[in-house]
């Protein structure tokens, strides 16, 4: 027997308590972290208790028309569960699942799986839990991801760049002035792409003081002036690109590809995986051929963010 609870504020430290214990840990699952952005989101985040009341499990989620998604406000969610939760359990929690959309009159709930290199641990319960309920794969992007210490070796063409950014005189930091290095981000993404970053500036200092050893800045300066960054959020194991940028003076000289090869061969040699993110656009459907290339170009290789539904009534 699975009850579920929708979280309060009054849970917040249940919450945050049970997400130091479970075997897909990331900093993003903190209520802080969540709530940064709650003016846009309708929190609808689930708690899962056994027949003893004890929390088993904590499902990060918003609702939107009468839909729970994943919360739509993070890169990845799904269930999160502790070590000694086992497969019987989380199947009965996707039954449990059913019944609450059912229950509630909701339509249905879009489930973000978290991909496996964001495991401690085996951690695909999930996935056999989904099948049993006919949940439905209905999306699937591509993320890439460089295994750090059974590296591949990179392309020719990155090589060549690299060895010319050594010619270059380059000077790699954390940046402590995260006003400029906003500044340069945004005015690269405008000028660039013709958009801005998810986080304000207001927004990404107050979470560099929430998680300031999870969210690190790292430039790039040629001639004492920054052409390159890095926005890094950095796990246990796992080092995320968040946002990189490379201005026109950057890419004439190599600036980002001597960022990476600098941040995955010291700053964070001793990781499992560097993670660049997805390479998609329309839920998944194009791939952005020459944004992948140059990720593998270093060595990177393919995993997926999947999305699955789970209709109330199926």
């Amino acid at each position: 027997m699975i009850y579920i609870k929708k979280y309060s504020t009054n849970d917040k430290i249940i919450w945050n308590e049970f997400v130091k214990l479970i075997k897909n840990e990331h900093f993003f699952f903190y209520r802080e972290y969540m709530e940064y952005h709650s003016d846009r989101f309708t929190d609808n985040s689930l708690m899962f208790y056994d027949s003893k009341n004890s929390l088993i499990a904590i499902l990060p989620a918003n609702i939107n028309n009468n839909i729970i998604y994943s919360h739509q406000g993070l890169t990845f969610g799904g269930l999160l569960i502790k070590s000694s939760i086992k497969q019987k359990d989380v199947l009965n929690i996707f039954l449990a699942i059913k019944d609450y959309l059912k229950n509630n009159k909701l339509n249905s709930m879009i489930y973000k799986r978290i991909p496996y290199i964001y495991h401690n641990m085996p951690s695909d319960e999930d996935l056999y839990g989904l099948f049993r309920i006919n949940a439905k794969l209905i999306r699937r992007d591509v993320s890439s991801a460089i295994k750090i210490k059974k590296q591949i070796k990179y392309s020719k063409g990155r090589k060549w760049i690299i060895k010319k950014t050594k010619e270059s005189n380059l000077e790699y930091s954390l940046c402590s002035n995260t006003e400029e290095f906003w500044n340069n981000l945004e005015n690269v993404l405008l000028q660039s792409h013709n958009v801005k970053p998810t986080h304000s500036l207001k927004e990404i200092k107050h979470l560099i003081e929430l998680f300031p050893n999870n969210i690190k800045l790292y430039t790039v300066n040629y001639n004492q002036k920054p052409v390159s960054g890095a926005v890094i959020f950095e796990m246990s194991e796992i080092a995320h690109t968040q946002y990189l940028y490379n201005t026109p003076e950057g890419r004439e000289i190599g600036a980002l590809d001597g960022l990476i090869d600098y941040l995955v061969k010291e700053v964070y040699s001793s990781k499992e995986y560097f993670d660049f993110g997805i390479s998609n656009e329309d839920n998944g459907k194009i791939l952005n051929e020459g944004l992948i290339a140059q990720k593998e170009g270093f060595g990177a290789r393919a995993i997926t963010h999947d999305f699955f539904e789970i209709k109330a009534n199926d």
